[in-house]
């Protein structure tokens, strides 16, 4: 796909964030949309920035979590548009905890979103995508997708599995040679709400960690601005990337991963142990 328009796009998520600038971005660039959000406000908002746009932009309020309301989403965008070129699967939530401390209900609740969501889009949306033989699935993981984070093993378990699902689905795509691709794209800190929207509990504290102050800590490493991260998505969906990283931390992190496949992990607790010793006061590691 070498430019995006009079094609039609869908977009989950899309009432902030990475899916906000990349519904902002292709409606610049002539194409249409079909947006999806949990949020109705926020969906609500980004069709307002996209008024003078001139594009098609429908907004329909969608629990990716939910097969039905994703499967009728798909429905009613053919309804309205024609067809469907591509599916953004950007929907995501965070949940800090220990293994021992989350919930089984709070694991259900980002595997859903995080994972079934993916899931959901990708294979209601594929069919038709597949119909127009110019077509591109685009999957939201995250650095944690390729490397594991104390405190982060649900999101860290979810975002793994939409990298191994993307990567399989990219092969069985080339193999057909049906016209249609995938993208699996890391971000690393990107200027999003989610670490502020993020579910945490109490377990935290049994490795020192004060949830508060871990957030203010992690906002401050979200660097990168959605509309730089959604730009260098568009480019590589056009460029027919496999992967894409996104930002510094995500490219050294993952450049870190590769030296040291097993051993990143200690780098990562002596990081984690300097910073929570930063955090109490305490000058040296003992």
């Amino acid at each position: 796909m070498k430019n995006f328009k009079d094609k039609v796009a869908t977009i989950s998520g899309a009432g902030s964030g990475i899916g906000q600038q990349l519904a902002i971005l292709l409606a610049q660039q002539g194409c249409h949309l079909s947006l999806a959000d949990v949020n109705e406000q926020g969906l609500a908002e980004t069709l307002e920035r996209m008024k003078a746009s001139g594009v098609n932009v429908t907004i329909q309020k969608v629990n990716v979590a939910k097969l039905e309301e994703v499967r009728h989403w798909a429905e009613q965008t053919v309804h309205d548009h024609g067809g469907v070129n591509m599916i953004f699967n950007n929907a995501g939530v965070a949940l800090a905890s220990t293994v021992e401390g989350e919930s089984y209900e709070e694991l259900e609740w980002i595997v859903n979103i995080n994972f079934w969501g993916v899931v959901y889009g990708t294979k209601e949306f594929l069919p038709l995508i597949k119909l127009t033989g110019d077509g591109h699935i685009i999957n939201i993981s995250s650095l944690f997708g390729l490397m594991a984070q104390p405190t982060q093993s649900a999101y860290n378990a979810t975002k793994f599995a939409v990298r191994g699902f993307t990567e399989s689905l990219r092969q069985e795509l080339d193999l057909e040679n049906s016209g249609v691709s995938a993208l699996s794209v890391h971000p690393g800190g990107i200027r999003t709400n989610i670490a502020n929207s993020a579910r945490s509990n109490s377990s935290l504290k049994t490795l020192g960690v004060d949830p508060e102050r871990a957030t203010r800590s992690f906002n401050k490493l979200l660097r990168c601005p959605p509309e730089d991260a959604a730009r260098q998505i568009l480019e590589a969906v056009q460029k027919n990337k496999r992967r894409l990283l996104i930002g510094n931390d995500a490219k050294a992190l993952d450049l870190i991963q590769r030296i040291l496949p097993t051993h990143y992990q200690k780098v990562i607790e002596l990081a984690t142990t300097i910073r929570k010793k930063k955090g109490t006061g305490q000058k040296k590691i003992n």
